[in-house]
């Protein structure tokens, strides 16, 4: 799957569950119906990627503490015109935390569809909008020194999987993200596939 180009991973991407399911055909229509889906110069919607990093005992993931939405998160970011997703979740990953990760999963580990609502950001209103995002599972070191990207988070921390479920201020991201990808990181144990 690690040849294919970005629409094929996702075309072959099974969903974990009924969000899933809806939100890769609209992944999958965009890339279709959109030349710069993967450029913010689509204004309505475009694709970001995320990553879920574990450290070396997969007991703990890294968020941040992300200064738009006011709330710990995983990190990530735009595509900004690459379509290796992985690559920008690396990439992102290591520009806001500055520890240095590998991918556990080289395929994707998750794909979501998310409401961004308006901002100002570099002194500009940034519009709502939807980010078409890919998400994919990452390893860091914990004894790694972390380090705070202030234009974009104000703390990073490594928080048990509970933590994860009860910190975050954004409810709908604990319900439906956040719950989402404890779950399949235990299918994934149980699978012994990581």
């Amino acid at each position: 799957m690690n040849n294919m180009n970005i629409k094929d991973k996702i075309a072959a991407y099974h969903p974990f569950n009924r969000q899933e399911e809806e939100d890769k055909k609209l992944l999958l229509r965009a890339i279709d119906e959109f030349e710069d889906i993967f450029s913010r110069d689509n204004q309505m919607m475009h694709f970001t990627s995320s990553c879920y990093i574990l450290n070396e005992k997969k007991d703990k993931v890294l968020f941040c503490y992300h200064n738009i939405f006011k709330s710990y998160s995983w990190l990530g970011g735009h595509a900004d015109g690459n379509r290796d997703l992985l690559q920008v979740a690396i990439k992102e990953a290591e520009e806001e935390s500055g520890i240095k990760v590998k991918p556990l999963l080289k395929d994707i580990f998750s794909i979501e569809s998310l409401t961004v609502d308006g901002h100002i950001k570099n002194n500009r209103y940034v519009s709502s909008h939807l980010h078409l995002n890919v998400t994919y599972l990452l390893q860091g070191d914990e004894k790694e020194k972390l380090r705070v990207k202030e234009d974009e988070n104000s703390s990073l921390r490594w928080f048990s999987f509970s933590q994860t479920l009860s910190e975050p201020d954004e409810r709908w991201m604990i319900d439906n993200i956040y719950k989402k990808l404890y779950d399949k990181l235990i299918c994934l144990k149980k699978e012994k596939k990581i």
